[in-house]
């Protein structure tokens, strides 16, 4: 047994980070220390502690630790841990990880713009994080419209190549057949990266008087997309507010607790003007202090960020500021690198006179608005989340009583959301058949639970009935066998479809005795959801239940989606499969290469002799074999037509 007093005593006096767990060994707080032992002895000899601290306190059950060399080696062993474990008790950057951000791809000779998730060291320009996704969305769909450039991935293009769509309509420039005025295209580049940095007043200007000549000529419709794409900019941050002298970019960070919520407001200014702002939610802060919000959000948001500013601005100053100060320049030093670009620093500032203070005071003065619009925002979501909620368990209540089932229903203060699991099967003309999970909390999609299973009976093939049972089958017995990645039991199913389908899962259900209250969805003629279908064969109408039919028809088109896509595939990797195989000295090892390296059957038809070489397990004498194969089908086609 871990005995705390004893093992406080064997701790160093040297810098570190300390983990809390639980009785169940889960980390539930990570800390840094300039001294191990003095720090961690706190928490148990302490009585001064705040209620969040004694709260955490109480359910220390052990506690574990990693030494360091310097107070900084800890700072950033404690951000990268904070990262992985989520700990409980700390202050988290509500969603961090799934920002979306722009990128430039400017490594490649006509670079794209795309949107991701995932920011590399590898040269090419990132633009964000942004909080707002459809706003991202949105503004790559603008530039797109406004600049002809290229959209595939494809880098080298072989001779013969045919343009895509995209260049007949006039959306791009033609670099796959060599149309593209590579000074043009590079100008165009320049003034997307202009536009995306925040120099984006001209553009702007454009936009507003294009939706005001289609409003006068009663084009209410290009009007109405002109005034999207004003306000994509907005969401994103990028309306003038306020300018300064300075040339500097710099960001004002305000920590706000609202009767409902706790954010960081993020104001930014580029190039002396403020350009907008972004709001952060945190999560778990009841109990911290304003200024851990600021500290929590510096260390999570920045040290993932591609491009820091060169001054934050705060409204007081805050613990251990040189030393994030440092860590922020350390990451600025690692950009830099990675970017081959010029090494700046990032300053921690509270300013008290001057351009920055009348700055910050601008930013101070609208978050006294923004307090309200978060709790009003807050209270529309809470209303939501609890109409759904209650209508959600009245459907669960109504299948459990035709089976006579009692079912488990969310208690009064219990903060969780109900678990719906939905299920369609997808195949085409009875090949390929596939079955598709897609798992809702509430209204929030857990795309992390998301499941694909290929139908593996042949007597199921072709046959929705059977397939379904079959997926169902092999999701609970993969429950009731122990795998960690189906341990959580829904509280609902959704089955796309009528009774003959709930009929079928249901008889799968009770023979495997899992109690979960099952329904079908079943669409009308335009494949809209309109009812939800019982086992008793009765019907509750959506139409007139707006929460009901919006949230089933959401999930129902995301079950769709995600099983079509699935079954889209796997009838993509079959036919390259089959053809592949009938190409002589092309085995099982060499057609997964093909795949592996050229990602598309298209490419390997089109690919060259030495590029066929260059993949990986090919020989002269085979990459001759898949050449000639496409010729003769090539040939073959001309003639029949």
């Amino acid at each position: 047994m871990f005995d705390i007093e004893e093992e406080l005593k064997k701790l160093p006096m040297c810098p570190g980070v300390y983990l809390h767990k639980d009785s169940l060994g889960n980390v539930i707080y990570v800390g840094k220390a300039v001294k191990l032992r003095n720090r961690v002895s706190q928490y148990f000899h302490n009585t001064q502690h705040s209620p969040k601290v004694r709260a955490m306190v109480g359910v220390i059950k052990e506690f574990d630790y990693i030494t360091c060399q310097s107070e900084m080696e800890a700072l950033i062993l404690e951000c990268n841990l904070i990262k992985k474990y989520m700990p409980k008790y700390n202050v988290l950057l509500k969603d961090g990880k799934t920002y979306p951000y722009i990128e430039v791809t400017v490594t490649e000779p006509y670079p794209r713009v795309i949107r991701t998730r995932e920011v590399k060291r590898d040269g090419n320009k990132y633009f964000g994080p942004y909080s707002d996704s459809g706003a991202v969305s949105r503004m790559i769909e603008l530039i797109h419209e406004m600049y002809p450039i290229k959209k595939c991935r494809t880098v080298r293009f072989p001779k013969g190549t045919r343009p895509c769509l995209n260049y007949h309509i006039g959306r791009c420039k033609g670099v796959c057949i060599g149309a593209a005025d590579k000074k043009e295209y590079d100008e165009m580049i320049e003034a997307i990266l202009s536009v995306l940095s925040g120099h984006d007043a001209a553009l702007k200007k454009s936009l507003k008087a294009k939706m005001e000549k289609a409003s006068e000529e009663l084009r209410f419709e290009d009007a109405a997309r002109y005034r999207d794409d004003l306000r994509a900019f907005d969401q994103l941050g990028e309306t003038q507010r306020a300018t300064m002298a300075t040339e500097r970019d710099i960001d004002v960070l305000l920590p706000i607790r609202t009767g409902k919520t706790e954010i960081v407001a993020q104001y930014k200014v580029r190039d002396g003007r403020l350009v907008g702002r972004e709001v952060h939610y945190l999560n778990d802060v009841e109990g911290s202090e304003l200024q851990d919000l600021v500290s929590a959000f510096l260390m999570q948001y920045y040290t993932g960020s591609m491009r820091l500013p060169k001054e934050i601005l705060l409204r007081e100053h805050i613990d251990e500021e040189q030393l994030l100060e440092d860590l922020l320049n350390r990451t600025n030093e690692e950009n830099a690198r990675a970017k081959h670009d010029i090494y700046h620093k990032t300053k921690i500032l509270v300013p008290e006179r001057g351009e920055k203070k009348a700055m910050l005071d601008l930013a101070v003065n609208d978050s006294l608005q923004l307090v309200r619009t978060i709790d009003e925002r807050a209270q529309h979501e809470e209303e939501r989340k609890t109409a759904l909620r209650e209508k959600l368990e009245a459907v669960i209540r109504r299948a459990s009583s035709i089976d006579h089932a009692e079912p488990y229903l969310i208690e009064e203060g219990e903060d969780r959301e109900y678990r719906i699991e939905a299920y369609d099967i997808s195949n085409m003309n009875g090949l390929d058949a596939v079955g598709a999970m897609v798992v809702y909390e509430g209204r929030k999609p857990i795309r992390s639970d998301y499941r694909k299973f290929r139908i593996r009976s042949e007597e199921a093939s072709g046959d929705d009935y059977a397939s379904l049972q079959e997926v169902i089958y092999r999701r609970f017995k993969r429950a009731k066998d122990g795998d960690p990645g189906f341990s959580k039991y829904p509280d609902l199913l959704f089955i796309d479809g009528g009774l003959g389908q709930v009929h079928a899962v249901k008889q799968v259900m009770d023979a495997m005795r899992v109690t979960i209250p099952v329904v079908g969805l079943a669409k009308d003629d335009f494949h809209r959801t309109r009812a939800i279908v019982y086992a008793d064969g009765s019907e509750q109408v959506l139409k007139g239940d707006p929460i009901l039919f919006a949230y089933t028809g959401t999930v129902q088109e995301e079950v769709h989606r995600f099983a079509i896509t699935f079954q889209r595939g796997v009838r993509g990797v079959r036919v390259t499969h089959s053809v592949l195989e009938e190409i002589p000295g092309i085995g099982p090892k060499r057609r997964k290469e093909l795949l592996r390296h050229f990602r598309s059957m298209e490419a390997i038809r089109k690919a060259s002799y030495e590029e066929l070489l260059a993949c990986d397990g090919m020989n002269a004498r085979a990459a001759e074999a898949v050449l000639q194969y496409f010729a003769e089908r090539a040939g073959e086609q001309k003639k029949t037509e």
